[in-house]
């Protein structure tokens, strides 16, 4: 992903905050350690300390999220949305057309049939507890757009590597073998 792309909308983000945002977000950030903390005066300072620490960066975006919801400011989780949006426009690109095909079918037949078992899921397929909360406040009361979602991540996550094999598999590990059956059988359709 841009890495200065993700700069530059940190310190868009950054820019419109207000001392008493910075002081918020510091005293969320509890790990950083409170001599470095004492130094920090902007937000793009704070946000540098979490890119070391790897809390935070192009692909992982999630303790952001969760930071900037904290404090309340939505109209700054806009320009996060924007970024991501931009940066993720095609999770796929690196797929082979016909596996991007077949991961497209398999989507539209887990969503229908999934249900609320998706985080079971999402775990089965490799993303982190902050990512799935992170689609849970996304998409609160959504459930297909959360499986959605969640497909779209493991995407991003495997890029070219992804396989709907692995899906079918998740599904299965996840003693969700209708959904598994079902998308099986609409991939062997012609």
């Amino acid at each position: 992903m841009d890495t200065r792309g993700f700069r530059a909308m940190l310190l868009e983000i950054s820019n419109k905050l207000s001392e008493e945002n910075v002081a918020s977000l510091k005293f969320l950030c509890t790990d950083i350690g409170k001599k470095r903390l004492e130094k920090i005066n902007k937000g793009i300072e704070l946000f540098e300390c979490l890119i070391e620490r790897a809390a935070i960066g192009p692909n992982n975006t999630d303790l952001l999220r969760k930071l900037l919801n904290d404090i309340d400011q939505t109209v700054l989780l806009e320009i996060l949305q924007d970024y991501e949006t931009l940066a993720t426009r095609s999770p796929a690109d690196g797929l082979e057309e016909k596996q991007r095909e077949k991961i497209n079918i398999a989507t539209e037949v887990i969503v229908e049939h999934l249900g609320r078992k998706w985080l079971h899921v999402g775990r089965k397929l490799g993303l982190q507890q902050t990512q799935l909360e992170g689609i849970q406040e996304k998409h609160s009361r959504d459930l297909e757009e959360q499986v959605r979602e969640l497909i779209r991540l493991w995407m991003k996550m495997r890029r070219e590597s992804a396989r709907v094999e692995e899906l079918v598999q998740a599904l299965r590990d996840c003693k969700q073998n209708l959904t598994a059956d079902l998308v099986e059988k609409k991939l062997r359709e012609p």
